[in-house]
């Protein structure tokens, strides 16, 4: 495990599934020179050097800050370590939360780990965002020196959060759906012909809320049916509400060979990468780790559904953490039936979409 990965130490100390890198050396240049600058710096002289009459479009999937954690300076020491707000906790014994936590805690072994080592890692990843606005203020700074900007669409959002020490954990799962991991930023500039009220809203909004809001301003018919809402209204003020309800789902059924990504490693036995703490978890049917579940969340609370497992419910405005699975609270029977209820009639809303134009093959 040289070259590129020695950052990572030997297979048996603490920080080998930690993802932590710490802080990237510059050497002489003014940044480090990586992926996500070599898009940032190519739209910009794009946008720059575009001389066509046609429409633009700018699609940027850059790679922070999803870990290793690890960024350059200034972004590293941006943030003070003993602000960083404090971390969720596992309960005793991971009572009520699904088995694939308590696996993945159990092989990143990271139990010895001090608050102070974590304020480092959720510090740098801070830093990692603060990197991702910059780059943000470069590309909106290159939109208005081409004289673009007012005519411009602007959307930044992300596929998934990061644990980065919540429950102690690193990384991300993919069918648990705590807000570390499915409460994602999104950013929305409308052209300027289009009525907007700036401000930061706290609506529910869902990422399929993106397309929707494009076909709209553009005048597109997609010509299939999506459950997509536009952003529109929402952005002029004329409403603070959107959704009464976001979904997630994720996970799978036993059998499903093609979703345990055996692709990700190389043997069943592979213990050396670094997302094998997870995955070996989830190309197994021996546990229910990798179940399938879906997520009701509305403004005040989360109801998990697990097929294989017991199903959770949280209260977000005591428990904003997620700290306690209160499923088998009887004080919380109502409002868990009326979750239940509202998840029912989603997945028959959107189970089945039938296509407007019948395939003659």
């Amino acid at each position: 495990h040289g070259g590129t990965l020695a950052w990572r130490g030997s297979p048996d100390n603490d920080n080998f599934y930690s993802f932590y890198k710490g802080k990237l050396d510059k050497k002489s240049e003014w940044c480090h020179c990586d992926h996500d600058w070599a898009l940032v710096l190519g739209a910009i002289d794009f946008i720059a050097s575009y001389k066509e009459n046609k429409p633009l479009c700018v699609y940027l999937p850059i790679g922070y800050p999803h870990p290793p954690y690890c960024v350059e300076e200034p972004w590293f020491s941006m943030n003070d370590r003993r602000k960083v707000p404090r971390r969720a906790t596992a309960p005793e014994n991971w009572n009520g939360k699904p088995s694939i936590l308590k696996g993945i805690w159990e092989n990143q072994r990271l139990q010895g780990w001090t608050e102070e080592h974590w304020a480092e890692l959720r510090a740098t990843y801070y830093g990692m965002c603060s990197r991702c606005d910059h780059q943000f203020g470069m590309l909106l700074d290159a939109l208005k020196k081409s004289e673009r900007y007012d005519n411009s669409a602007v959307f930044l959002f992300s596929d998934h959060g990061d644990f980065t020490g919540d429950y102690g954990l690193v990384e991300k799962t993919q069918n648990t759906f705590e807000d570390c991991l499915s409460k994602v930023p999104f950013i929305f500039k409308p052209p300027k012909n289009v009525s907007v009220k700036p401000r930061i809203c706290d609506a529910m909004v869902e990422l399929i809320d993106f397309p929707a809001t494009v076909y709209e301003l553009a005048g597109i018919e997609p010509g299939y049916d999506h459950f997509g809402r536009s952003l529109l209204e929402l952005a002029s003020g004329k409403t603070e509400q959107h959704r009464d309800a976001v979904f997630c789902e994720g996970g799978r059924r036993y059998g499903e060979v093609q979703a345990m990504e055996l692709e990700s490693m190389s043997s069943i036995d592979d213990t050396r990468g670094l997302y094998t703490p997870r995955i070996r978890l989830q190309i197994t049917d021996e546990a229910p780790y990798h179940g399938k579940a879906v997520m009701c969340r509305t403004k005040t609370h989360k109801y998990v559904l697990r097929i294989y497992e017991s199903d959770e419910l949280y209260d977000l405005v005591s428990d904003p953490l997620e700290e306690q699975n209160r499923i088998n609270d009887p004080a919380l029977k109502d409002i868990q039936m009326t979750l239940k209820d509202r998840l029912t009639r989603w997945l028959v809303e959107t189970c089945d979409v039938v296509p407007r134009k019948t395939d003659l093959r």
